[in-house]
């Protein structure tokens, strides 16, 4: 009798591999209406791995993720912290944009909790392939798939910790909450912080 052979391993062995496969993902609703997946980009083995909430509008059309208001203002923040974003590999933890049609425009919509987990197989492939020091979980979705569970970003806050998989990672809160901020100074303080804590992620001894 022929001895039965193990499953073969049918997970993406390559970034561009990766994309392929996201880009056919049924595992949720969410492809029927989006435009595209949009998968993370980056190189493998850059240092920070910056995990925002889902693509937007902007992002859902051009297949590129952070190119919007929030992408603008992570790069600035990214300047001021002194990160190159070459040195950060930069993802969603869900890759399809979920939104509500109000006329003519698309408004974001946030993930549910089983959105978040039937994606997490993706963040989780990225992480294995890219091996990033130190990941920042930007906003509650992204904290949620990071790390299997809900985690409160105002009690995460200010400290390292531990992934799973025993990766180092931060909490803050997603760009686009700054942008939501009307009061000029509470929004100017609120960058500072934000600022403050991809450079604490950045200097964190694993990622130096």
């Amino acid at each position: 009798m022929t001895p039965s052979r193990p499953p073969k391993d049918s997970s993406p062995r390559s970034l561009a591999a990766l994309r392929e496969a996201e880009q056919e993902c049924r595992r949720c609703p969410l492809y029927r209406d989006a435009t595209q997946a949009v998968p993370g980009e980056g190189r493998r083995g850059a240092r920070l791995m910056l995990v925002g909430e889902q693509p937007g509008d902007q992002e859902d059309l051009d297949g590129h993720p952070f190119v919007g208001p929030a992408g603008r203002l992570l790069d600035k923040a990214l300047a001021e912290a002194g990160i190159a974003r070459d040195d950060a590999f930069v993802t969603n933890a869900v890759k399809h944009f979920k939104y509500e049609p109000r006329g003519k425009r698309r408004l974001h919509k946030r993930p549910n909790a089983h959105e978040i987990e039937r994606c997490r197989l993706w963040l989780d492939t990225e992480r294995k392939l890219v091996k990033p020091a130190v990941i920042v979980a930007m906003g509650a979705t992204a904290a949620r798939s990071v790390f299997g569970r809900a985690t409160p970003v105002g009690a995460s806050r200010g400290r390292a910790l531990q992934t799973e998989g025993r990766t180092p990672a931060f909490v803050t809160l997603h760009p686009s909450a700054l942008l939501r901020i009307r009061d000029p100074a509470d929004r100017a303080r609120g960058f500072k912080e934000f600022v403050a804590d991809l450079a604490r992620a950045a200097a964190h001894p694993d990622a130096a």
